[in-house]
Parts: structure tokens; C-alpha cells; sequence
């Protein structure tokens, strides 16, 4: 039986047989420069409490998936030199970016490409971040994404093995190229650093035995007439007879004030993946929906967060964003107010389905007590799902200024949206 200092070792070799492999690949391709790390506001955000980790881009956070499960993204090509980063101060990181969505399901994304000797951690570093991960983070992770996983990985996993659990173990999956993660993730919301990009169209190319094939992107087909997910408040409107509540919004909503205010962790739990598919098929098939049949009231909780991130522009639509990410800078005294402004500055019809839904966000925070969903609780899983960059992926330092601009619209609710009351105002 190999000792676990003997896989150590094997561990090492292999690392540096990936290194020599790929050092000759660059040195066969004139055409390749190393790429800087992926960008993000936080590397100007001197601030920043772990600025001195944070400014290399190694995690980020992606929004959500498909079914409300925040994406988390560890990249290996962005640790620098191990003389250059403080490996205790990146695993406090880790955690302090972790603390702020273990509460709710989340899915872990790590890219292992551009991991070498120079900048690993070393393995009594990795065993002690995974005996630092204890139930609290582990519980509600649903599935680790080990993109471009090699011998290396393989290996460390068996020295870990003793110490992995069944149930922990189940989750890993391995992603040996990028296009694989679409049939898991959103893969457009992705923070994927070019190196990683570079490095699979080389493994597509030598699978292939040829450059990789340019991919032709269908024309997108015309919605359906019933269609509700991915298309238009506008369009929902026009085709259910002038409703000004979009029927997905007005049945979760009526549905979860009914049944789900108590319900502890309301809008934090995923469901089944193929129950959430099989629920949007009927609303866009224009079928009924029935909740009760469902059995899960976490079910209408997720479809909610769903259609919110589908909608072609967010509700609070695209020219508040930088608005938004100016929060921060007024003084708290004035914050709530400066939110009443820009919430009345919207269109009508996008502010009578804002007010509609925050109405009901407000009402779940009431009975924070029972069903532990405050109003920072609640902006952490629902502001990412009102407000996001008309192009590119919402960084990791762009999360606060959303999470406290939805905080201040869900506490100050009445406040914010109490005087502007248009004319086909409706109320959950």
C-alpha cells in the first residue's frame, strides 16, 4: 500500500511533469503571452480589508446559477509566486468570502490550470483549509467543479481521501472542458481567465487533431406566444391581456405569502433541478402551475429568483447600475433617500413590479425571527437577481454596493416607495 508521504512525493513529480510539458508548449507557440489576471474592481479598491489577496482576482463571485445556487470561482493561474502571497491570508479570504453565501446553497467552480510548483500552496496548507471547512461550509455546497482536472489532482485527492466523507466525496465533479460546464452552469456569467480559455482550445485542438472548429451560434428561435422566462416585461404584458404583475411573479408571490413566510431559509435552498426545468416548461407552455402539487415550497422560491435572472434587462434595468455602485458613497443618513430617487426615476412599469415585489421582500423580512431572512440576508440573495452591468459578469467588489442598495429598498421600504403611487399600483 503506497504511504501517504510516497503520494506526496509522486504528487510533486507529476506537478512538475505538467510544468515541463506546458513551459514546451509555449516555447513551440510564439503567438502566446501570459495574461494578466481576470479583471476586477477590487484591484483598485485599496480598502478592500484583504486587498492584498483580493487584487489578484484568484476567487470571484459569478452571480448565481440557473436554479439560485451562487457561483464561487477559485482560479490557479491567478496565485502569484508563493514568496508573494500570504497563503494564511488567502485561506482567510477564502473564508471571508465564503461566510457571506454558506448560509445558502452555493456551488464551487475551481479552475485548475496554471497551478506550479513556484505558486502552490503546500499540502499541510490544503489539509489544514479543509479541517478549517467545517459542517457550516460544507452543508450547503452542492457541487465542486474541478475544471481540467490532471494526474496531480488525482493523486492529492487520494492522500485526502482519509479525510473526506461519502457524502463530501459525491460532490466533486470533474470538467475536462469548458463547454462540459454548460450542461451545469450559467456559463456566460463565468469569470474565466484567458489563460484558462487559451489552455482549453489546446486540449479541444489536440483531442481533435486540429484547431478547434469555430462554433456557429443558431439564430435565436421567436418566443412563444405564452413564453414567460427570458423575454420582456414588455412582451409578458402584451400577451396576458395588459397584466401588470408578470403571472410568475403574481402566483410565487401570492403562493410564498400564503404558505412560505415562516419557512426558515426561504429563497436560500435550491430544488430539484429537473422539478424547476419541468415548472418553467409549463409556464411557458401557458399550463397552469400548481404549488400544492409540488410539495416543496422552496420550488415557487427559486422559480421567482429564476425569472428575475432570465429577464432580458433586470427589473431595476440597466442605467441605475452605476447609480447603484455609487451607494457607497453617500452618507448613510442619506442612503435611504438617494434610493427613493433612483427607484422613482425607473419607468412606470418596471416601478409598479419593483414596488410589488419589495412589497412582499419586506413582509418575508418581518418575520425574520422564524425564518431567519433579514434584510441583509435578503439583499444577498436577491440583489444580484435585480441589478447587473448591461456587458460583462458582476465582479466580487461590485457585490457590495447591491447588497446594501437592496438591503436599504427592503428595510426603508416604506420610505423608499411609499409616495409614488401610479395608477395601476397593485399590492401582493
Amino acid at each position: 500500500m503506497t504511504s501517504s508521504s510516497d503520494l506526496e512525493q509522486l504528487a510533486e513529480i507529476e506537478l512538475q511533469k505538467e510544468e515541463e510539458e506546458e513551459d514546451e508548449e509555449v516555447q513551440r507557440s510564439v503567438t502566446d503571452r501570459p495574461s494578466a489576471p481576470p479583471s476586477s474592481s477590487v484591484s483598485s479598491d485599496s480598502s478592500h480589508p484583504y486587498y492584498d489577496v483580493a487584487r489578484h482576482g484568484i476567487i470571484q463571485v459569478s452571480g448565481d446559477d440557473n436554479y439560485g445556487r451562487k457561483l464561487i470561482i477559485f482560479s490557479s493561474c491567478c496565485l502569484p509566486p508563493s514568496h508573494q502571497l500570504n497563503h494564511q491570508r488567502l485561506l482567510q479570504y477564502l473564508k471571508f468570502t465564503l461566510d457571506q453565501y454558506v448560509e445558502m446553497d452555493y456551488i464551487l467552480v475551481y479552475f485548475h490550470h496554471g497551478l506550479k510548483s513556484s505558486n502552490k500552496p503546500s499540502l499541510k496548507w490544503l489539509r489544514e483549509a479543509y479541517s478549517e471547512f467545517d459542517r457550516k461550509y460544507k452543508k450547503n455546497l452542492k457541487t465542486l467543479f474541478v475544471v481540467h482536472p490532471t494526474n496531480f489532482i488525482r493523486i492529492v485527492w487520494n492522500i485526502f481521501k482519509p479525510l473526506i466523507s461519502h457524502k463530501f466525496g459525491k460532490k466533486l465533479t470533474y470538467v475536462n472542458y469548458l463547454d462540459e460546464l454548460r450542461d451545469h452552469l450559467n456559463y456566460e456569467q463565468l469569470i474565466i481567465p484567458p489563460d484558462v480559455l487559451r489552455h482549453d482550445e489546446k486540449l479541444r485542438a489536440a483531442q481533435k487533431g486540429g484547431p478547434p472548429p469555430s462554433v456557429k451560434t443558431p439564430p435565436p428561435r421567436p418566443p412563444l406566444p405564452t413564453q414567460q422566462f427570458g423575454v420582456s416585461l414588455q412582451y409578458i404584458r402584451e400577451k396576458n391581456r395588459g397584466a401588470i404583475i408578470p403571472p410568475v411573479i403574481h402566483q410565487t408571490v401570492t403562493y410564498l405569502k400564503e404558505k412560505g413566510l415562516r419557512t426558515e431559509g426561504l429563497f436560500r435552498r435550491s430544488a430539484r433541478v429537473q422539478l424547476i426545468k419541468d415548472v418553467q416548461k409549463l409556464y411557458n407552455l401557458g399550463k397552469p402551475v400548481n404549488f400544492d402539487e409540488v410539495g416543496d415550497v422552496h420550488v415557487p422560491a427559486v422559480i421567482l429568483k429564476t425569472f428575475l435572472r432570465e429577464l432580458p434587462e433586470p427589473l431595476l434595468t440597466f442605467r441605475v447600475y452605476n447609480q447603484v455602485q455609487e451607494i457607497l458613497s453617500v452618507e448613510s443618513s442619506l442612503r435611504a433617500t438617494r434610493c427613493k430617487q433612483i427607484m422613482e426615476s425607473l419607468p412606470e412599469h418596471h416601478f409598479i413590479v419593483v414596488k410589488y415585489l419589495l412589497c412582499f421582500l419586506h413582509m418575508v423580512s418581518t418575520e425574520s425571527i422564524v425564518n431567519k431572512m433579514s434584510p441583509s440576508n435578503l439583499a444577498c440573495v436577491f440583489g444580484v437577481n435585480l441589478v447587473w452591468p448591461r456587458h460583462g459578469s458582476i465582479s466580487l467588489s461590485a457585490l457590495t454596493p447591491i447588497n446594501i442598495f437592496t438591503e436599504l429598498l427592503i428595510e426603508h421600504f416604506h420610505a423608499v416607495f411609499g409616495s409614488r403611487c401610479p395608477p395601476g399600483q397593485v399590492t401582493p
